[in-house]
């Protein structure tokens, strides 16, 4: 279990439920009489005392994912994996692939042959704007700078390489805004595609499924809601299939040889990771064991266990970015381009970004923004909910004030509660008259009581788990570790102490986390002397701006996917798209009749074994 989760840190814990999921199955064997032993004789105290104490039980990731018994916000206590000690008991399991320089736009093994030693594996890392920010806010520097400091942990000569059994180290650290702009290009035709399409396989309004503590959540105790959650993968998992899916192709190396960390700021994300969708056969096919997209989680102060575990200073490492030796292109240069020599947008003011977009992505604020360029001239209407993480906005017309989108932004789980409620289906009456009435509209629409317009009538919404958003995340650095990373005393993992200073002083150093987040949007991409440009000759054909949307070249993107596509000769829907299920408790059913525990099984097996 990771160091710094604990029950202090639940802060937004809904509700216990009837009981786990999993049975306890480590009671202690009955052990066999000694010799002469009378079955009669009544146990002392000193065998007692001699007797072994039974295992502790032991709760796996992948049970904790098919549990209905518990729901928190952010935290995923019972997380026996997936931590800083997992990515350092890897490096010094597995050789780093070797490789060859850059020839050509292809890179080659170094010994010539595709494949390499079975042990070896590649090992690439994405990380988080959030996870950025919050180092960044912790040691008084700017994001890009945070940002070359986890590169320099990571893939640089003073980070991980220095030390370890065999001096391995990550070979690319990609950035997953990148990914993100994917997921938001292909979010905005989503939401668009649902408003076509009324009756079509996504009900409206369409629900952000990038937050895992809101899709368990939504999986374990609301399946009516399974139907509007978007069909998309999130940013974190989008990289994943990408790296793996393209390296396994250029490379000629089977999928589990590349070992893919993503640093998140929510302990939640852990558990998307073990998700049976988000595994190799849903893309590479069903041939071997399934391996994981994103094979380990972890936060920003897991990060800063991970470089205290080998004695570095994370404070003292490089601001630069790499030099190309330490930072070579992928191998493939298109995709290469599209990773490393991403075009910031313009710089935001944190209040006015905080209001229009979030810090959980800006799914929302992209379809919007999107809407408003199909329909010219028209405004957009912002309208505070009930506090400050509940908010409407319209889409409305120059011509005659008519609203042609209406999305929300729900952010919490008591948000989020009220929500699901609203968008319940109503039972069918048995009172005569009732079907009638549901014929001619006299039924209440869901969500949609008390005046204005309801959940129903949204055609998206944003949710996420966590208030505040994203940069609110669990796995963030709190408040009260600051000064003790400071001073370079620790990781400053013991959280919850005594000592910790209390909500309004952590509500002001959010604050300083959202302007690390939204200092990076404004900062220069990519280095100077990386090789590539960022816009091809057809994009000068067509003109830049033509279809450009705060800062997001749609149609730089919807390319990029169509060649990723047909370099990895897998449909599309495979790569970027996943599926949900509603997991249903299996306690007090006899094994012949759920067989929960066998599903429970297959997918600990899918997950990676041993799990």
């Amino acid at each position: 279990m990771s160091a710094i989760l604990s029950v202090d840190d639940l802060n937004d814990f809904i509700n216990p439920g009837i009981a786990c999921i999993k049975p306890v199955e480590t009671l202690p064997k009955q052990q066999p009489l000694d010799n002469g032993g009378d079955p009669y004789e009544v146990t002392t105290e000193e065998k007692v005392q001699a007797g072994q104490p039974p295992p502790p039980a032991q709760i796996s990731l992948t049970d904790c994912l098919a549990c209905s018994g518990c729901v928190t916000s952010a935290e995923a206590v019972l997380v026996s994996l997936q931590s800083h000690s997992e990515v350092l008991d890897t490096l010094d399991k597995h050789e780093e692939l070797p490789m060859a320089e850059y020839h050509g736009g292809m890179r080659g093994l170094l010994n010539g042959v595709n494949g390499g030693a079975a042990g070896q594996k590649v090992f690439v890392a994405s990380v988080s704007p959030q996870t950025r920010a919050s180092l960044a806010a912790t040691y008084n520097v700017s994001e890009r700078e945070a940002g070359n400091m986890i590169s320099q942990l990571l893939s640089g000569p003073h980070g991980l390489r220095a030390g370890g059994k065999h001096g391995s180290g990550f070979a690319w650290v990609i950035d997953t805004n990148v990914m993100r702009e994917v997921a938001l290009v292909a979010a905005a035709d989503e939401a668009q595609q649902a408003l076509d399409t009324p009756f079509g396989d996504l009900k409206k309004p369409v629900l952000t499924s990038a937050c895992p503590g809101w899709i368990c959540y939504a999986e374990k105790t609301h399946p009516h809601i399974l139907p509007h959650l978007s069909k998309l993968k999130s940013p974190q998992a989008l990289t994943g299939t990408l790296v793996k899916s393209v390296l396994a192709k250029k490379l000629g190396i089977p999928p589990e040889q590349v070992w893919h960390m993503a640093v998140m700021p929510c302990f939640d994300k852990k558990l998307e990771a073990s998700r049976r969708e988000l595994t190799s056969h849903t893309w590479h096919g069903q041939e071997g064991d399934a391996v994981r997209d994103v094979d380990c989680v972890i936060t920003a102060r897991e990060l800063l266990m991970l470089a205290e575990s080998r004695n570095i200073t994370f404070p003292c490492l490089p601001r630069t970015p790499l030099s190309k030796q330490y930072a070579p292109p992928f191998p493939d240069p298109t995709i290469n381009t599209f990773l490393f020599n991403r075009r910031r947008a313009q710089k935001r003011h944190r209040d006015k970004a905080n209001t229009a977009i979030g810090t959980s992505g800006g799914y929302l604020h992209h379809i919007l923004q999107t809407q408003q360029l199909r329909h010219p001239g028209s405004s957009l209407r912002i309208t505070r909910g009930r506090n400050a993480d509940v908010s409407e906005y319209s889409v409305v017309s120059a011509d005659d004030g008519r609203e042609l989108f209406k999305a929300a932004r729900y952010y919490g789980f008591r948000n989020i509660q009220n929500l699901v409620r609203r968008l319940k289906p109503a039972k069918a009456s048995r009172m005569p008259g009732a079907a009638a009435a549901r014929r001619s509209g006299g039924a209440r629409k869901p969500g949609g009581g008390g005046g204005g317009v309801g959940e129903g009538e949204y055609a998206y919404v944003e949710v996420m788990a966590c208030p505040g958003g994203c940069t609110n995340g669990g796995g963030q650095i709190k408040v009260g570790d600051v000064g003790t990373l400071r001073q370079g005393l620790g990781s400053g993992v013991e959280n919850g102490g005594v000592g910790q200073e209390v909500l309004p002083v952590q509500r002001e150093w959010l604050g300083r986390v959202d302007e690390a987040y939204w200092s990076g949007e404004g900062s220069d991409g990519g280095d100077d002397d990386m090789e590539g440009v960022l816009d091809s000759g057809q994009h000068t054909e067509r003109g830049v701006d033509s279809d450009v949307v705060d800062g997001v070249d749609r149609q730089r993107v919807k390319e990029m996917l169509d060649y990723w596509a047909a370099v990895t000769g897998v449909e599309l829907d495979r790569l970027v798209c996943t599926t949900y299920r509603a997991v249903k408790s299996d306690v007090g059913k006899s094994k012949s009749e759920g067989s929960e525990m066998e599903k429970v099984s297959a997918l600990a097996v899918a997950a990676g074994g041993g799990w």
